[in-house]
């Protein structure tokens, strides 16, 4: 019988998420319609719009998780944000689960996060949806091999994420990466040798092609999460498995020496790039260790 009620709690939590998330995006894109034809200055103001959008459907999302999840999430918060910024934004990465909750945890807290994204999932109706209308970057890199083959598409891959980026000049936002590249697994950590104990290596070229692209940005928000169990499925986030979760907010300056310059072509650049990014990777490692349940 507990199992039922579990799995029936799941399903209602997916349906509530679905009836909200197809609310809102179906908002903004009506509300977009008139953006091919409009000025730059009525695209910045459509841009603005739609981020309250986004915001009201968060907050409703927001409410819909908590109640399912009794309220068992945890955000801490070390600073301020001002809305009216531009900043960077990075997260460990464990479970599907993490977009959502950061989503909340910077629900009316800070600028609207926009997450880059894989060019293979824009056959995800939502996600083809944030991406026109909310200015999400899709990027599409090319892996290792094919770089090797073809120098070129290392150019070619950094040009795509500056023009992407280049879309979030029309309103204050956070662009955000998942530095570790992929989800945290014991067996990832083990084959990689990693020099942290809780984190997989932070991969820079994302974030700091970004920064290239918008050296407005002044901050860099940091989230790091912390799951009480080890169960890391969208049906265990849906179920409550996965309710009680910690997640520190901090924010770090962004280094006048790091802005207006290219990833591409400035070796001195990608090194303090690294390196910055690393402080901030072993600042992190330990944080979890001190949120660990």
């Amino acid at each position: 019988m507990k199992n039922f009620l579990s799995n029936l709690k799941g399903v209602i939590h997916f349906i509530f998420i679905i009836i909200e998330l197809t609310i809102g995006f179906s908002t903004i894109t009506i509300a977009n319609l008139p953006r091919p034809f409009v000025s730059q200055k009525l695209k910045i103001s459509l841009a603005r719009m739609s981020n309250h959008i986004s915001d009201w459907t968060i907050l409703g999302f927001k409410v819909i998780m908590n109640f399912f999840h009794n309220n068992k999430m945890e955000v801490i918060y070390e600073d301020t944000f001002d809305r009216n910024d531009w900043c960077l934004g990075l997260a460990n990465h464990q479970s599907w689960a993490d977009i959502l909750l950061i989503l909340s945890a910077s629900n009316y807290m800070m600028p609207n996060i926009r997450f880059f994204m894989k060019k293979e999932l824009s056959w995800i109706p939502f996600i083809y949806l944030a991406n026109k209308n909310l200015n999400m970057p899709f990027v599409n890199r090319h892996s290792k091999k094919q770089i090797i083959k073809n120098p070129n598409l290392r150019l070619q891959d950094y040009e795509n994420t500056i023009k992407s980026c280049k879309r979030l000049k029309r309103a204050p936002s956070t662009i955000f990466s998942y530095a570790e590249g992929t989800r945290f697994t014991s067996e990832k950590h083990k084959e990689q040798n990693s020099s942290y104990k809780n984190l997989l290596e932070p991969k820079i070229g994302g974030l700091a092609t970004a920064l290239s692209a918008l050296p407005e940005s002044k901050y860099l928000i940091d989230f790091t999460l912390v799951y009480k169990t080890d169960q890391r499925s969208a049906w265990a986030f849906l179920k409550g498995d996965m309710a009680d979760v910690k997640i520190l907010v901090k924010k770090f300056k962004i280094p006048e020496s790091l802005k207006n310059k290219s990833y591409l072509d400035d070796n001195e650049y990608r090194i303090e790039f690294k390196n910055w990014i690393e402080d901030i990777w072993s600042q992190k490692d330990k944080s979890i260790e001190s949120l660990k349940f």
